[in-house]
């Protein structure tokens, strides 16, 4: 059995009847639902940063602590705990590890300047909505955004005490199927080339035929 073979059209892929405005198929797409999502904002003082892969290579210690910053790369979910409510369905403790990669840089004793790699963790331990088990799995996700401009050696080779600026999202989703009404694919228009100086300013934009404006009545008593 198959979208096209099952007894119930109306809710599966397919052309539609429905002209309004051009409105012509039902199309099905893979897209992420986001069933729930919450953001953690805080400020940590004395956190321990260890930073390794030092570029240049072989700094020499100490070094003098400028800032740390997130990359592009993806925060990372571990230690993942559901806990359901039993009294409230669809509802869960959740409690996770966040790992976000930072960049640090530094000088190093030389007063040469480097950067290095880290990764800050941040516990959560909060309430949001899990929809019940599926056959397609329900996923926690994090973004996170780390900024850090305070810190200092913390008397080990690499090791900071700093003070970081945190902003935490988390997102409970799940890769589902849904189906949205469709009014064809897209007209992909041409490109508009860059000229330059233009040679001819306005010479293009001329109407192509007159326009006159109709007159309001014939009745030349109007005109006085």
């Amino acid at each position: 059995m198959s979208f096209y073979t099952d007894s119930r059209p109306g809710i599966f892929p397919g052309t539609t009847n429905n002209p309004l405005n051009g409105l012509c198929e039902r199309i099905a797409v893979q897209v992420t639902k986001v069933f729930d999502a919450c953001m953690y904002q805080a400020q940590l003082e004395n956190y321990r940063l260890t930073a390794t892969n030092f570029n240049p290579a072989n700094p020499a210690f100490p070094l003098t602590y400028i800032s740390a910053y997130s990359t592009n790369a993806p925060a990372q979910v571990s230690n993942l705990v559901i806990t359901r409510f039993d009294d409230r369905p669809n509802f869960a403790r959740v409690q996770a590890d966040i790992n976000v990669p930072v960049i640090v840089t530094y000088t190093d004793a030389n007063g040469v300047a480097g950067t290095g790699t880290a990764t800050v963790t941040i516990s959560q331990d909060v309430i949001m909505y899990v929809p019940q088990p599926s056959i397609v799995p329900v996923n926690v996700v994090a973004f996170a955004n780390i900024s850090s401009t305070i810190g200092t050696s913390a008397g080990e080779d690499g090791v900071f005490n700093v003070t970081l600026c945190i902003t935490l999202i988390l997102k409970v989703v799940a890769d589902v199927d849904v189906i949205i009404p469709s009014y064809g694919y897209t007209a992909i228009p041409p490109c508009t080339p860059f000229t330059g100086d233009e040679v001819c300013p306005g010479a293009f934009e001329l109407p192509l035929f007159p326009t006159a404006v109709a007159p309001q009545s014939s009745n030349p008593n109007n005109n006085r």
